[in-house]
Order: structure tokens, then C-alpha cells, then sequence
């Protein structure tokens, strides 16, 4: 009962009804936070060497829906960058309205990921990038030669793949539009009041949302969702304590084939998760509060009031970052020659 009752202490904390409790309440223990990190100004890659050239190209490519079979979708379309790199759809659209069979997660902070997918089938953002790209249901082109073939046949990519890899006497590859597009969503970070708080500054969270924090805390909820992403570094079991009832995405089992791996799921990030609804792998879940509410549910085996939720909720708006709103700025595309193959509608 005691639990229970701190639980409930959070939500009148930073009200009228504010009490010593409610002080003891938010005074975060600092042992507590090491957990946790500030996001990385940018999220470097060995492999993959973030340079300007390579980023505004990366850029180009983000925005140019003649990368799609019908011309007419762009990773910008399902991952949006003015809406925190979602659509706001549960299942996203492509290649002749055909709807995808997972939500599409938001590229910000992406990159610092340990896999991507909610599979975990690629290692890298520059992985991933290819895969949409082919992908029959998503931009659908054929192969990897077409997508060559459309570039190619704009001189003003040429150019800038040619400056973007230099030391490349075949520049212009199906590998290096994923190099530069990954490098590009490497800059995309967003960092939040809560970052300021981990660098010490105690006043970049009100009382009531330093409760929230100590709510969270106290739930477990920092068990997957932790580090400098809040999450995007382990995989689990949906339903890890209780059954989840739909059990028809088997997950990561679609990589592994290992039984194991059933409804296995990469956690994702909480970063910007006020901004990213709808929620879980499948855009079922409409609301923040209810995502909280059946995770505690289904991975901690915790029923949350809504006073419970209610405080979390408060924590998690936090995560909300700015949107580096000139880095995302959409570019003028070089325009298409006679060369230039035209869409394709069936």
C-alpha cells in the first residue's frame, strides 16, 4: 500500500495541493539516473563518415519520390520530418495504396539505434534505407539497377554523387544512395529539456514532472527504456510478463525463425513519443496513456492507475525535442531530363 500511495503523491505535485511529500517526492535520486544519457550531438558511423556533401545529397534523396516506382513516394512521405518522422497513420501507404504491414517507427534519433526495424533485421539506417526503396509494398522500384538508372539520368546528381564520394571512380551506386541518406539522418537529433536535466541543470524540469520521473522509476519502465535513446537497444518479448492477446505479428521470429524469437520486438525509443501516435508495432494503440498503461500491464505486470499514468505521461512530454527545422528544410530537387524513365502505375 505504501507503493501505491507514492505512486499517487506525483500528480498533485507542482498544484495547489503541493506538501512536503510532495518535495520529498521530487527530489531525484541521482544514483537513479545513471541509466541514463544525453543524446550525442550527432550519431557517427566508422563505416560511414558524415560529410556536407554526402548529408546534402542524403538530403536530396530523402525528399525525391522518383526513388519510388510511381513517383510519387519518398522515405519523406511515411517518415515525415515536420511531424517528428512519422505519418500519423498506423499502417503507412505506398505503391499503389497498398498499406504496410507494421507502423513506421520516426527517424529522428534513429541512427544511434543497435538495429533498426522493429525486427532488428537491419543493422545500420544505412541497411534500412535500402530496404523500403525495394520493397514491393513501400516505393516498389524493381531492382537496384532502376534506381541507378533514374539518378543517373539526372546530370545534377550525377555531380553531387560525384562530389558526395570522391575517391569513388563508379560513384553513382545503389549503395551509396543508402550511404547518403544514412548519413544524412545521422544529424537528425533531437534533444529536449530532458537532456539539460541529465547535464545537471535541476531547473529544466518542473516539480511535477521530476515526479513523473520518480513515477516512472518506481513502475520499472527504465528496465528497456534506458540510455541515451530511452530505448532502441534491446529487443523483447511483447508480453514478457503477461500474454499480449494478439500474437499475430510473430516478430522477430520473421528473421531468426528461432521460437524464441516469437512476438520479439526491438524496444523503441521513447524520444518524442508525446509526437509519435499511433503506438506499438502495429499502430493499434491511439493514446500515449494507454501505450503506458498495457506496457506496465503486459512487460512489468503492473496495473497503473490513471493517476499513475497521468504522472508518466508528464515525464515522458519531457522527451520532446525541437525539430532542427533549417536541417530538414526540404531542398530543390534537380529536375528530370527526356532521359529520365517515367512512372510506373502497375
Amino acid at each position: 500500500m505504501k507503493a501505491r500511495h507514492n505512486l499517487g503523491i506525483a500528480v498533485i505535485c507542482g498544484t495547489a495541493l503541493w506538501s512536503a511529500a510532495c518535495a520529498r517526492k521530487t527530489a531525484v535520486d541521482p544514483a537513479r539516473l545513471q541509466v541514463f544519457q544525453a543524446l550525442p550531438a550527432v550519431m557517427d558511423s566508422a563505416a560511414n563518415p558524415i560529410t556536407e556533401d554526402k548529408v546534402n545529397l542524403g538530403r536530396m534523396l530523402y525528399y525525391d519520390a522518383r526513388l519510388s516506382r510511381g513517383q510519387d513516394v519518398s522515405c519523406n512521405t511515411c517518415h515525415a520530418l515536420d511531424k517528428y518522422g512519422v505519418d500519423d497513420e498506423a499502417l503507412s501507404t505506398g505503391f499503389k495504396g497498398q498499406k504496410g504491414a507494421r507502423n513506421a517507427p520516426t527517424v529522428y534519433n534513429a541512427a544511434g539505434h543497435f538495429v533498426q526495424f522493429w525486427d532488428g533485421r537491419a543493422p545500420t539506417v544505412e541497411e534500412q534505407a535500402k530496404g523500403p526503396i525495394l520493397n514491393p509494398v513501400e516505393m516498389a522500384m524493381k531492382d537496384q539497377k532502376r534506381v541507378v538508372e533514374v539518378l543517373r539520368s539526372i546530370p545534377e546528381y550525377v555531380e553531387a554523387f560525384q562530389k558526395a564520394f570522391p575517391d569513388q571512380k563508379d560513384s553513382l551506386t545503389f549503395d551509396n544512395v543508402a550511404q547518403a541518406i544514412g548519413a544524412f539522418e545521422r544529424k537528425l537529433v533531437t534533444s529536449s529539456r530532458w537532456d539539460k536535466f541529465l547535464g545537471g541543470d535541476q531547473a529544466a524540469l518542473t516539480d511535477q514532472e521530476k515526479a513523473g520521473l520518480n513515477t516512472f522509476l518506481d513502475a520499472g519502465c527504465q528496465a528497456c527504456h534506458s540510455g541515451a535513446f530511452m530505448g532502441g537497444s534491446v529487443f523483447q518479448k511483447l508480453g514478457a510478463v503477461k500474454p499480449y492477446p494478439d500474437t499475430r505479428d510473430l516478430g522477430r521470429f520473421d528473421v531468426t525463425n528461432q521460437d524464441a524469437d516469437k512476438q520479439v520486438f526491438k524496444v523503441p525509443s521513447l524520444r518524442n513519443v508525446e509526437k509519435t501516435a499511433p503506438y506499438f508495432h502495429d499502430g493499434s494503440v491511439k493514446t500515449l496513456e494507454e501505450a503506458v498503461t498495457k506496457m506496465a500491464n503486459y512487460q512489468l505486470g503492473r496495473s497503473l492507475s490513471p493517476a499513475d499514468a497521468t504522472s508518466i505521461l508528464a515525464f515522458l512530454k519531457t522527451l520532446t525535442g525541437d525539430l532542427p527545422s533549417e536541417y530538414i528544410k526540404e531542398p530543390a530537387l534537380p529536375k528530370s531530363t527526356a532521359k529520365t524513365p517515367k512512372p510506373e502505375k502497375a
